[in-house]
């Protein structure tokens, strides 16, 4: 167990630190102030990633211990352009991840943890997402993923796999085929493939409000002058040092 890797992060924490620099301000507004300050390319870049983003495929992984595993998941979720990471804490366990290998990306995903299965299925339920276990004997393959309208994808932990409460609330399962002596892989390599898997060929479809908020995020984050620009433009905040961008903004 790797809980005193150096650098770990506790995500929920540093989200909610994240988004108190934004709470309570006109999205809309804080774009139009800074976009005309951001690079062609830039802009380019922002539209592109917040086209393609989705809800409709996410990850609820179980009781994770080993933070370059958490944070690897997280990375994969941004690279996939999975909007959404669910991790259910069980009790004082809290959610780490090796900030190295997340490389920023826990400011682009957001975080929702849960003390308990019954909660995470909840939320799940009522987003209408299907869950999904990771399984070696898994009926489904990977390429079976990308059919299901919104889809979950259950990781294990990675010592005692999947919470039997969490099987339960699974309907079906999947599998990656394998031809080797290896029986499984690392939960972060299995996340990356089944992700990649999951999302190809879906389109984006963060709605419109949620896409100018990520637009107004990432602006704030990758500009050094932002809390002065938006100050100018009428845009306070109760302490403007909160905008200052992350060392680790992209």
């Amino acid at each position: 167990m790797r809980r005193r890797t150096p650098h770990a992060i506790h995500i929920a924490t540093e989200q909610k630190n994240l988004l108190a620099r934004l709470a309570g301000l006109d999205h809309a507004a804080i774009v139009r102030a800074l976009e005309p300050f951001a690079t062609a390319e830039r802009k380019a870049r922002l539209d592109a990633v917040f086209s393609t983003r989705v809800d409709s495929v996410t990850v609820l992984m179980d009781a994770p211990y080993d933070p370059h595993n958490g944070a690897a998941v997280l990375r994969s979720c941004d690279a996939f352009g999975v909007q959404r990471l669910h991790v259910v804490e069980r009790g004082t366990v809290e959610f780490l991840a090796a900030r190295q290998v997340a490389r920023g990306s826990e400011q682009w995903v957001d975080v929702h943890t849960y003390k308990t299965s019954d909660a995470a299925t909840s939320a799940l339920a009522a987003s209408g997402h299907e869950l999904v276990a990771t399984h070696p004997q898994g009926e489904l393959v990977p390429e079976d993923l990308r059919h299901i309208p919104r889809v979950c994808l259950v990781l294990g932990n990675e010592r005692d796999g999947i919470h039997q409460e969490l099987v339960a609330a699974c309907k079906r399962s999947v599998r990656i085929p394998m031809r080797g002596f290896a029986e499984s892989l690392n939960v972060s390599v299995t996340a990356a493939i089944l992700l990649q898997r999951a999302t190809d060929g879906r389109p984006g479809d963060l709605s419109p409000e949620e896409r100018m908020f990520l637009h107004a995020r990432a602006l704030v984050l990758t500009m050094s002058h932002a809390p002065e620009i938006l100050a100018a433009n009428g845009i306070p905040t109760a302490d403007p040092s909160v905008l200052a961008p992350s060392p680790e903004s992209r």
